[in-house]
Parts: structure tokens; sequence; C-alpha cells
């Protein structure tokens, strides 16, 4: 039975991404990598299996299957951006959230499961009216991030609600940035990253024509930020992913040849990442570190020979010949 659920989620990782339209939400995914927690090394897989969904918990070094379940109806992995980044998994690694299967449009309702995830077991469900999708959830798992969308004709309006899984209610007022209450939050998700305790959650929108922007959501405390990228506009952002400095502090958006826009986290502001130093001139290994270089030397000794070989040979021109000693005759 193992074995078999395994083939089943090899054949699941050669599905493709799910497919949103600009503006629009993130479908839950079946197969593929699956969600994890910020720095975790399980993974956790749905698979479809006829009218139930069957629930993989998968190292990632080696892809050994830990455990599995299977749950009555169709659920799937929230996604959360186009390039198949995904969601659902607490940092702590206990709680696990799976989205309903999308059947039919226009959405009345969305189902959502919550399972305690080392041993995968159903803690509860949950039914929504009106049309939701997991955007991400607190370290602890006590808050869960929804986007709901108030009109099933217009993906373009949208809101991020909080839902506390603790006392099973959804908080009323959205959570906005509370230092621009009346901006309207529009665009469509390209890329995700984690801070490295799981607290932030930072997604990189397209707005099409506009500036694209970082929603920078706080799980823990229910804030967010919008941090608009100015000199972004009118660049292809579809490749682009988002770095997080040591300890938090900043936010890069690198493109395929490094960075190209850093926020100070702190104040917020943005700005063009500093410029690689110059490498040191390379310094030829035989040119010696006072700078003279050794064919000079050669050239000097080779003259020096030179000089002492013409002064032998004109004062050998110069000696007398030997006087010859005749024998007086006899």
């Amino acid at each position: 039975m193992r074995r078999f659920l395994w083939l089943l989620g090899g054949l699941g990782l050669a599905l493709p991404a799910p497919a949103a339209a600009a503006g629009g939400p993130v479908s839950p995914e079946q197969g593929g990598a699956g969600a994890s927690a910020p720095g975790g090394d399980v993974a956790y897989i749905a698979l479809g299996a006829g009218d139930r969904t069957v629930i993989e918990s998968v190292r990632r070094a080696g892809g050994t299957v830990d455990r599995f379940t299977s749950l009555r109806g169709s659920f799937g992995v929230p996604g959360v951006a186009s390039d198949g980044s995904a969601t659902g998994v607490s940092a702590d690694g206990r709680t696990l959230v799976l989205s309903g299967g999308v059947g039919r449009y226009p959405i009345v309702r969305t189902r959502l499961v919550v399972l305690d995830a080392p041993r995968l077991l159903t803690r509860a469900r949950i039914t929504l009216p009106g049309w939701f999708t997991v955007d991400a959830i607190s370290p602890t798992g006590r808050w869960l991030y929804l986007i709901h969308y108030p009109s099933a004709r217009n993906t373009n309006r949208y809101e991020v609600r909080a839902y506390d899984l603790a006392d099973r209610r959804l908080v009323a007022k959205p959570v906005i940035d509370p230092r621009e209450p009346d901006e309207a939050m529009q665009g469509f998700p390209m890329t995700r990253a984690m801070s490295a305790d799981g607290r932030w959650a930072y997604t990189l929108y397209d707005r099409g024509r506009g500036a694209p922007f970082i929603h920078a959501l706080d799980t823990e405390r229910r804030t967010a930020a919008c941090i608009d990228l100015p000199g972004l506009s009118g660049a292809d952002i579809s490749g682009m992913r988002l770095v997080v400095g040591r300890g938090g502090a900043t936010l890069s958006v690198a493109g395929p040849h490094g960075p190209v826009a850093v926020v100070n986290m702190r104040t917020r502001a943005v700005g063009r990442p500093a410029p690689a130093p110059a490498p040191p001139p390379a310094r030829s290994a035989a040119v010696p570190a006072h700078g003279h270089r050794p064919w000079a030397f050669v050239a000097l000794g080779l003259v020096a020979l030179a000089a002492l070989a013409g002064l032998l040979w004109r004062s050998g021109r110069r000696r007398p010949a030997s006087p010859v000693t005749r024998r007086p005759a006899r």
C-alpha cells in the first residue's frame, strides 16, 4: 500500500502547477511538491483518489513516506502564487490546513479541513459562506489568513481576513495596512517568501500596468503593509523571487542576474541594490610585490655579459705576440 501511494505521489509531481486567470485566485493543488513549514524537512502532499483525498507526509531528503491518511472529499494544498508557492503548514509543524476543491462556479461556500500535522488526524472541518482561499497561517497555528472574494464575477476585488482557529470564528474586520486604510489591494500573486520564524508572509504582486508591490503580512499581530515598487513599473517580474535578508532586516526582489530592489523592512524604504565592489586588478604571478619585472633583470644581465665578453675580446686582440728565441748557428 505504501509503495502504491508513493507511486501516486510520483505521478502527482508531473502535474502542472494550478492555473489562474490574471487577477484571480490560485487554486488548491493536488500532487506537486506539497507544502512544508519554513525550513521544515517534511512536505505534505495531497493526492486525489476518487471521491477521497490521500494526504502523505514525505521526507524531503530521500522521499520517504512517513505517514498517510485518507479524507472524505476533494482537498488540496493551498496555492498562494503563480510560481507554485504553497502554504498551510504552521511554523511549529503542528497544524496543517487544506482547501476544498472548486467544483463549480459561482462559488457559494468554501470548505477547509484542519489536521494535526504530525499524526495526520482531523481536528476540524470548516465551511464558510462565500469564496475564500487560504493565504497564510501563523507560527503556532492560532490564526489562519484567508483571501475573501466578495464577488465571484470580479476577482480583482478581494480582502484579507483572519480566522481564529481556536474559537472557530471569522474576524469581522479585514486585515489592512493601517498607514493606508483606504488603499485597495489589487493584483496577481507571483511569488511568496516566508521569514525564518514563519511570522511574516511576503507576496510579490503584479498590478499589470501599475507598479508591482509586496504584501507583507504579519501573521502574529494580524496586520499588513503594502510596499510599492515604483522602480519596477513596466518590468517583467514573472521570473523574479523574494529573498529575506539575514535577521529579516531586508527583503530583496531578485531577478535572474541578482537583486533589482531592496526593501528596508524597518522603514519600508525601497532602494536599489548597492553595486557589487569591483574585483582588485589581477596580479600576475610573475610580477614581484615591489613592482619590478623579472625580464628587466634578465635584460640587464645579458647586457652586462655582452659588455664583459666585448672587453675580453678587445683585450685579447691588443696582447703583443710572444718573441721567438733563435738559436745561434753552429
